[in-house]
């Protein structure tokens, strides 16, 4: 991995080069990943996949207009092309009022340790038995489970950096790890695959190979036996591993890039009641350790905690500085995204919300894109399981389930507290009052 000394010295060497071709303004993002992944198969080692990549790129500024070049290669001359490029372009570019760098007075050269790197000291060869292990582990616990698809085990490093002509300059460091472990289950004629993955940013902080083979088996095995249903509306209850993919949309259709493009079910929003009372949603960017930290943005912004959602109001827009100015706004240091998009528990865990929702559906996998951000119909493939009295029947495929976001967010009737810890969204299990179930 390269240090943050020499991250911070090619960040530097290129704003020089940029300012010394004539560029009023730039900014530099410079990345280097590595690390690698193996993937065991019944006993085989399938992969071993290293990976090292280094990345720069830079947007230079000519008064409003704007050029932008990226490279692979950091030697001087690669360095000095790549910079021409984004010169070059500017030239002939039109003047963006809008564009820029993000305001200098939001910039600080203090931003805080997030805690974010832990490099897991393994081999590759270390990683093949762990595999392996979690592998032989899940095979021997259930005789339905007659087939593996694989179990894989990756680590990696990053070091990202961003400096700016306003001065800024900065370099985090960070690392994920991960283990995932895919099961096939026989039972009769009837096939059935599953699986279950932990992912951290320190090794300690991984499930168990014995935990996640556990669980995998029992994903794969509830899995057989499976019906349709017939064509309904019910409640539908969508698991805390695929809750977070409702949230995604809501802020995709708050963010300003779509607001100001009016390509959003959620235009003038703001102070409007879109989810029932009791409902907060907000950022938490300097949570220690967290899957989705960061001390600054992607313009170099000091990130905070920002409330989207406050009683279930829209309270603000997600923004970063172009976007802000084209809405007549100003950031809310989200340029790249939300940070630990947070959605605050209304109920206790799964089985409280099964219990709530006494007969329905359970979601526990979803398939195909279904979701319009213009007009937010939402239908979508979909497994899981029948419930009656709050307790599983029997597993369910072979379906589809169908709303608009407008109507389904109003009609949360519940947010557990099972919150999936493999995500960057901290968000529980979430109950509908009532879907569009398709089956026969």
């Amino acid at each position: 991995m390269k240090s943050t000394e020499e991250l911070s010295a090619i960040m530097q060497d290129i704003l020089s080069r940029a300012r010394q071709k004539g560029a009023t303004d730039a900014a530099v993002a410079v990345n280097h990943d590595s690390g690698f992944s193996v993937d065991v198969r019944m006993g085989d080692v399938e992969t071993v996949a290293f990976s090292e990549d280094n990345s720069v790129s830079i947007t230079a500024y000519i008064g409003l207009k704007k050029g932008s070049a990226s490279s692979t290669d950091t030697s001087p001359r690669a360095l000095d092309a790549m910079v021409a490029a984004a010169i070059d372009i500017a030239h002939v570019s039109a003047a963006d009022p809008c564009g820029g760098l993000a305001d200098k007075v939001l910039m600080s050269p203090i931003y805080p340790d997030l805690d974010l790197c832990h490099p897991w000291a393994i081999t590759p060869a270390e990683a093949i038995e762990k595999a392996m292990r979690c592998e032989k582990e899940a095979l021997s616990i259930d005789k339905r489970i007659v087939n593996s698809d694989g179990v894989n085990l990756s680590t990696y490093t990053f070091c990202h950096g961003y400096a700016n002509s306003h001065d800024f300059a900065g370099v985090v460091n960070s690392s994920r790890h991960s283990i995932s472990c895919s099961l096939i289950a026989k039972e009769g004629e009837a096939m059935q695959r599953d699986y279950d993955y932990t992912t951290a940013r320190h090794a300690d902080d991984l499930l168990s190979l014995e935990t996640l083979a556990i669980s995998a088996v029992k994903r794969t095995v509830s899995r057989l036996g499976a019906k349709q249903l017939k064509t309904q509306k019910a409640p539908v209850l969508f698991s805390s591993r695929l809750s977070s993919g409702l949230f995604s949309s809501f802020i995709s259709a708050i963010s300003g890039s779509n607001l100001y493009r009016k390509n959003s079910f959620l235009l003038d929003s703001l102070g409007h009641q879109i989810f029932p009372s009791g409902i907060r949603i907000y950022d938490q960017p300097h949570l220690l350790g967290a899957l989705g930290s960061s001390p600054f943005d992607g313009e170099g912004v000091l990130t905070r905690n920002n409330v989207w959602v406050e009683d279930g109001k829209v309270g603000q827009y997600v923004l970063n500085s172009y976007s802000a100015r084209k809405l007549g706004l100003k950031t809310t240091a989200n340029s790249g995204g939300v940070f630990n998009l947070t959605i605050d528990p209304t109920a206790g865990d799964l089985n409280d919300l099964l219990q709530k929702m006494d007969k329905g559906l359970l979601v526990t996998e979803l398939m195909g894109q279904g979701v319009n951000g213009l007009t937010g119909d939402y239908s979508r493939g979909a497994s899981g399981f029948w419930v009656e009295s709050g307790k599983i029947q029997y597993p369910v495929e072979e379906i589809t389930i169908a709303g608009n976001l407008k109507d389904m967010f109003l009609n949360i009737a519940a947010i557990g507290n099972d919150i999936n810890p493999n995500s960057a969204t901290r968000c529980g299990s979430v109950l509908m009052e009532e879907m569009t179930i398709a089956g026969y």
